[in-house]
């Protein structure tokens, strides 16, 4: 990857929109800060499609290749003439409200679809993704009409008999929903493209349960008769939580992924490079080992490891590998470094992992190498302010302190500073740690179940800050 630094910063997290941000005019204005900043990268979550009873997670989504319906703009919408009439004007909320967003988004565009506006291009898109577009429309159809996860549809429907023509036509609605989503989001990325910036996006290890991805894939997972998980994912106890973290997701069968030649796999991935310039593989570490979980268990406590693919599986996409990123945090062995190096895919490195009294901690910048991510925070991270106002041992202060030879002025920027110092590749910095908010604008806390995913931006960031960010890009050659 280039030298250079980016920002990260979801899209629903984005000012202005309804109820949500979404790929309207104010992802291009966040895109002309950008570039106004010199910035090579801009960080985004996963764009998958989400639900409430996920509480809206990227991490959990309905379908991993499938666009999340309330980051639609209908202001956009509108201006391409696929909305015949502008929407009601939408009051910006303080926190992200994805139901709310959708309900308003759905009723304008069902009469887009009745109405077959762009209805050629629909088609040229359907076809071209009839593989993982016709499964979904199919299974949100379903979910729909049920209300219910594929679990508990009547088995004729859960086996793929052919449907009723009304649930057909409500499965070419989303399909047709997709459309809009993916036109509008290529549409953003090639205009990021054209000011000289790449997107980074984020692929997570595994789809809900409730998902189109297992309900259509479920020979790759370890699922019982019933459908039901026969083990469910999560990691060990770790730095975020004591009784590890129980993900709740099936873990996939990999000897039956294996037998296709992992193509199953491949194939997802080399759709989602179509929708970004880099990718971040979430839980790097669990494509050599992952931490199974019987289904039941209230904690991730009394999970085993197991062998995950390692290097075979990455060898079905060798031609992609210089656009991956490993999220390598958490407990990494020395069969996942090695791994990695031998792929050569940039590992991840965050700041505020970095004090702990130990010189050798690969977090602290003297032990950097040039083919990293590093990060004042992650999205699963407190902000820098937040941290260390709330969550940072004296010790650990001292010790950042007494590292950066002291800190005049505002903390979040002494990391920025320090960051952008590194031999590290690419330095990223999420727009919180820009603007040196403290707690309360953090998007995620790793092993809480509500209240994640809600974070917005209340206006474009000052043009100030782009040009701090520039002054220090230029010194320190980013």
């Amino acid at each position: 990857m280039l030298r250079g630094f980016g920002v990260l910063l979801p899209v629903f997290s984005l000012p202005g929109g309804c109820h949500v941000g979404d790929m309207g005019p104010e992802a291009y204005k966040f895109a002309e800060f950008l570039a106004d900043a010199e910035a090579t990268y801009w960080q985004v979550l996963p764009l998958g499609h989400t639900a409430p009873e996920y509480d809206d997670s990227p991490y959990s989504a309905l379908s991993m290749l499938a666009g999340n319906p309330p980051l639609i703009s209908l202001d956009k919408a509108t201006r391409d003439g696929i909305l015949t009439r502008a929407p009601p004007r939408c009051q910006p909320t303080d926190k992200a409200d994805y139901e709310a967003a959708w309900q308003i988004k759905r009723r304008h565009l069902e009469e887009a679809f009745e109405k077959r506006r762009g209805w050629g291009e629909f088609e040229e898109f359907a076809a071209r993704n009839s593989w993982w577009l016709e499964p979904y429309g199919v299974y949100m159809a379903l979910r729909e009409a049920y209300s219910a996860p594929w679990t508990r549809w009547p088995k004729e429907l859960r086996e793929g008999v052919d449907l009723p023509e009304e649930l057909r036509r409500r499965a070419q609605f989303y399909q047709y929903v997709q459309y809009v989503f993916w036109s509008q989001w290529l549409e953003l990325r090639r205009h990021v493209n054209n000011l000289g910036i790449f997107i980074i996006g984020d692929l997570p290890i595994y789809p809900a349960h409730d998902s189109a991805d297992v309900w259509d894939g479920r020979r790759y997972f370890k699922l019982a008769p019933d459908g039901a998980p026969l083990y469910v994912s999560g990691v060990p106890p770790d730095y975020f939580s004591p009784t590890g973290q129980l993900w709740g997701t099936p873990v996939y069968d990999w000897d039956a992924v294996r037998r296709d030649r992992y193509a199953w796999w491949a194939r997802r991935l080399r759709r989602m490079l179509e929708a970004f310039d880099y990718i971040r593989l979430d839980h790097f570490r669990g494509y050599v080992a992952y931490w199974e979980v019987p289904h039941g268990e209230e904690t991730a406590v009394r999970g085993r490891w197991a062998p995950g693919p390692g290097e075979e599986l990455f060898k079905a996409v060798e031609d992609a590998l210089q656009r991956l990123i490993a999220e390598d945090l958490g407990l990494i062995t020395p069969d996942v470094v090695e791994l990695r190096r031998r792929l050569g895919i940039p590992g991840m490195r965050v700041l505020q992992f970095a004090w702990d009294g130990n010189p050798a901690n690969e977090h602290k910048p003297h032990n950097y190498e040039r083919n990293l991510v590093a990060y004042t925070g992650t999205h699963d991270n407190n902000t820098v302010v937040g941290w260390w106002r709330d969550e940072a041992p004296p010790r650990a202060r001292r010790e950042a302190l007494a590292y950066m030879g002291g800190c005049r002025g505002a903390v979040n920027w002494c990391f920025i500073r320090l960051l952008f110092s590194t031999v590290a590749d690419v330095a990223v910095v999420p727009i919180q740690d820009v603007l040196g908010l403290g707690a309360e604008a953090r998007i995620n806390k790793p092993a809480t179940s509500r209240g994640n995913w809600k974070w917005r931006l209340h206006a474009q960031p000052p043009p100030t800050y782009a040009r701090r960010l520039r002054r220090l890009a230029k010194l320190y050659g980013r």
